[in-house]
C-alpha cells in the first residue's frame, strides 16, 4: 500500500498527527478498562511510533503489519518490542495480550464487514483474560467530499516530500489516490499511490462486535475526530 512512500511515512505525518497527545491517551483509557493493562499488540502498527511511545508509557508493546517495510522499521524504532508481517483479518501469534490496538483507521482497508469480522475475532483470540479492544475507524457512508484536495508537506534531513490528496467514492468503498513529489540531493521525482478502503457504519460495526462476543463503547470524537471503538469480551 505504502510502496512509493513508506520510507517518507513519519515526514508527512509529524506535520498532521500529535503521536506523544494520542499516546498518552490511549495510555489513559487502556489503564482506566483494564487497571492491570501491561502488554500490548498493536496491530497495522506502520512505523512504531505509537508502539515506541507507549513503551515510553510503560506498556510492554509488540507489533504487526502486512507491511514488510514498516515491520522493519518499527523493529528499529523500538528493539525490545516483537514486530510481525501478517494479515490483521487472519494471523495467529504466540502471545495473548491485555490490549489490541488497530489504529488510524487501518480497519478500513479490509474493506468489507466480513474481512471486518474476521479481524475483530482474531483480535479477540489474542486477548487475554481481561484484555481490551482498541480500533480506530475509517468514516462511515456519506462523510468523506470527493471535492475535496488536501496538501501535506514534510521537510527534514534534507529531504522535502508534497503530498497531494484526492478522495473518491464508489458506493461503500474510498480510494484515496496520493501524488507525491520528492525533492532531495539527488533532484526531484514524483510518484503516486491508490488506497483502498471500505466505508463501514457506526451501526454496522456496533453489531460486528456484537457477533463476535464483545461489549463495545464508541467516542465519536476519539483521537483524531474518526472515532474511537473500546471493546471487552461480553460477560467478563
Amino acid at each position: 500500500m505504502f510502496t512509493e512512500s513508506a520510507e517518507f511515512y513519519d515526514l508527512i505525518y509529524s506535520t498532521m498527527k500529535d503521536y506523544p497527545r494520542e499516546a498518552a491517551q490511549i495510555a489513559g483509557v487502556l489503564r482506566r478498562v483494564n487497571p492491570q493493562c501491561r502488554t500490548v499488540l498493536d496491530v497495522a502498527c506502520g512505523t512504531g511510533e505509537h508502539a515506541r511511545l507507549l513503551a515510553a508509557q510503560g506498556f510492554d508493546v509488540d507489533g504487526m503489519d502486512l507491511d514488510p517495510a514498516f515491520v522493519r522499521m518499527a523493529q528499529q524504532k523500538h528493539p525490545a518490542g516483537r514486530f510481525f508481517e501478517g494479515d490483521m483479518s487472519g494471523f495467529q501469534l504466540p502471545r495473548r495480550y491485555d490490549a489490541v490496538l488497530c489504529l488510524f483507521s487501518s480497519i478500513g482497508y479490509l474493506q468489507t464487514l466480513d474481512r471486518v469480522s474476521s479481524a475483530i475475532n482474531c483480535f479477540r483470540e489474542h486477548l487475554a483474560p481481561g484484555g481490551v479492544i482498541m480500533i480506530e475507524p475509517w468514516f462511515g457512508p456519506g462523510v468523506l467530499d470527493p471535492a475535496r484536495v488536501t496538501q501535506q508537506v514534510g521537510e527534514g534531513n534534507g529531504v522535502r516530500v508534497s503530498r497531494v490528496t484526492r478522495v473518491e467514492v464508489d458506493g461503500r468503498f474510498s480510494r484515496l489516490c496520493f501524488d507525491y513529489e520528492i525533492t532531495d540531493a539527488t533532484g526531484t521525482r514524483h510518484a503516486s499511490e491508490v488506497h483502498h478502503l471500505g466505508l463501514f457504519s457506526t451501526e454496522e460495526l456496533m453489531r460486528t462486535f456484537r457477533e463476535a462476543g464483545l461489549e463495545a463503547d464508541y467516542d465519536p470524537k476519539g483521537l483524531s475526530d474518526r472515532g474511537l471503538f473500546v471493546a471487552t469480551v461480553a460477560g467478563a
